[in-house]
């Protein structure tokens, strides 16, 4: 029984797999698609012609053969009534029965058929005559009947015929009123073997049947070459695309012949050649664009940092100067310092895209980490009357990243959640899974559209233009955020509702694993978390080497 159900588990599955895999097909392969489209309708249609064709055949046959049957009774009939009227038994029974047996011979002498039978009508008539081992029981009441009330017609019925073997086939019985002077009334029965015209149609049937599975076939095989004549240019193109989408822009199609595909070829590599030039055009303008900012940040190093010096010397003595003075020298002093950030940001913008950015990676505690950067901020939180609230169920295992680097992701986090947090409380979550650490900072301000939070990573772009920053900033912070992530092989998500605030998450990976399944800290964020307290308890992962410290440890320390 275990045994069964296993198989038909197995069969089941194996079903299944094969659905799937035809479906796959079905989506993903034009030839296949349109062979099965193909052979369908062939099918069908060829089904309908064959089945018209059978029944055009049937009954042309079944027509020919019950005429002729019809004719050949109506010949034998006739004659047998001839011989009836001719003959004088004068109410001889002696006679009467000879005569019956001359209608016999006569009936057997002009019908093709050997199976036949005269059966007496009134029972007080001199007995009739069979042949063939006709027997009365092939013979319908309805027929009986009409025969016997109606001697101006000849009747007829299809019946089962049954062979010595006991076989049986189709056959005809043809029945017609003999009148005999004298003796009285006769039927004359005549059975006609349809034994070959079945043959003949079960033949005709299987032919056809036959050449119709070959025709399917032959057009199979010819639609399938007719496609892979179509279908391989085309498989070419796709294939070619998508090497070119992929960064091979050496790529061309062979052109062969005049028709539509070579004009496919000729347009694709014409397309091609004139995308190459303009990436390489604007790959150019790129680079010139890279090595002008860099060379600009470089070059503007020195008379900014003169201009530094003196404004600090001028704000350093801006006691000294009457008020309007003095205020010109903090200004001063102030946006000479967002230029400096302006500047380094600018230079880590064209590391980026010189592709020369590297990671210096050490294993360090991102809890631990984001602990220390959280109370960097208090004092900067506390003048927007903003609380900070570190939460930190997990992450306390040591990983390999860059400090200075995430160290300036989280910074700007946070900055953004005091600047837009609207003086609410801000939660800072750290947790981690077996394959990846994360971060996340909640803030309960303003929030974003959906539109806003697509493009809150973009650079120089701000939700609200008119709205003045108070922390500074240069509006590269975010876009340098997801530059360090993505540096990481991990990611910076970022969830907002207007009037609900905003919540982005940094998760980074374990070691060389990848980034699988779902962050450890959600994205869309749980709200009860805001009123857990700070928790230091680590989670140990499988392989790690450093030892980490208790939590009554981490207090002592």
């Amino acid at each position: 029984m275990t045994n069964t159900v296993a198989l038909a588990n197995a069969a089941v599955r194996g079903v299944r797999g094969s659905g799937h895999r035809a479906a796959q097909l079905w989506r993903q392969s034009l030839r296949f698609r349109t062979l099965v489209i193909a052979l369908a309708l062939t099918s069908v249609a060829v089904l309908v012609t064959c089945v018209a064709m059978a029944l055009a055949v049937q009954n042309n046959l079944w027509d020919s053969r019950k005429d002729q049957a019809l004719k050949d009774a109506q010949r034998a009939t006739n004659s047998a009534q001839s011989l009836l009227y001719s003959a004088d038994t004068q109410g001889n029974r002696t006679a009467q029965i000879g005569l019956m047996r001359e209608v016999s011979g006569q009936v057997q002498l002009v019908s093709a058929s050997r199976v036949f039978g005269v059966i007496p009508i009134d029972p007080q008539a001199p007995p009739g005559a069979t042949l063939g081992g006709f027997s009365q029981d092939v013979v319908s009441d309805q027929l009986k009947q009409r025969v016997e009330k109606d001697a101006t017609k000849q009747w007829w019925q299809p019946v089962a015929l049954q062979d010595a073997d006991g076989s049986t086939h189709a056959g005809l019985l043809v029945g017609r009123q003999l009148n005999a002077p004298g003796a009285g009334a006769y039927a004359l029965y005549i059975a006609y073997d349809l034994a070959d015209t079945e043959q003949t149609l079960v033949l005709v049937q299987s032919s056809l049947w036959i050449a119709g599975i070959v025709l399917v076939a032959l057009i199979g095989v010819i639609a399938w070459f007719s496609l892979r004549t179509v279908v391989h240019p085309i498989t070419e193109a796709a294939e070619s695309s998508a090497r070119f989408a992929g960064g091979d822009f050496d790529v061309r199609l062979p052109v062969r012949g005049q028709d539509e595909l070579a004009i496919l070829g000729r347009s694709f590599n014409a397309m091609a050649d004139s995308i190459e030039a303009q990436i390489k055009e604007l790959g150019e303008l790129s680079l010139v664009q890279q090595r002008f900012v860099s060379d600009v940040s470089h070059e503007l190093r020195t008379p900014l940092t003169t201009i530094r010096l003196a404004a600090e010397m001028l704000n350093d003595r801006r006691d000294e100067f009457d008020p309007t003075t003095a205020r010109t020298a903090e200004l001063l002093q102030t946006q000479v310092h967002r230029f400096d950030t302006l500047l380094a940001d600018l230079l880590e913008i064209s590391r980026y895209d010189a592709g020369s950015v590297q990671l210096e990676t050490e294993a360090i505690s991102l809890a631990h980490l984001a602990e220390d950067l959280v109370d960097d901020m208090r004092p900067l939180a506390a003048t927007h009357d903003t609380e900070l609230r570190f939460v930190a169920p997990g992450g306390h295992t040591p990983v390999d990243l860059d400090p200075r680097r995430v160290r300036r992701i989280l910074r700007n986090l946070i900055g953004n959640a005091i600047e837009h947090g609207e003086g609410r409380p801000i939660v800072i979550t750290v947790d981690s899974s077996q394959n990846a650490v994360a971060v996340g900072v909640r803030d309960r301000g303003m929030g974003m559209t959906a539109e806003d939070a697509e493009r809150v990573f973009d650079r120089f772009w701000r939700a609200d233009p008119s709205r003045t920053r108070t922390i500074g900033g240069t509006g590269l912070g975010l876009s340098i955020a997801l530059g360090d992530a993505r540096l990481h092989r991990g990611s910076l998500a970022v969830w907002s509702r207007p009037g609900e605030g905003t919540n982005f998450v940094l998760t980074l990976p374990r070691g060389a694993r990848p980034l699988d399944g779902s962050s450890p800290v959600p994205l869309e964020p749980v709200e009860a978390i805001a009123e857990i307290g700070v928790n230091t308890a680590p989670i140990v992962q499988p392989g790690d080497q450093a030892r980490v410290a208790s939590p009554a440890e981490e207090e002592k320390s």
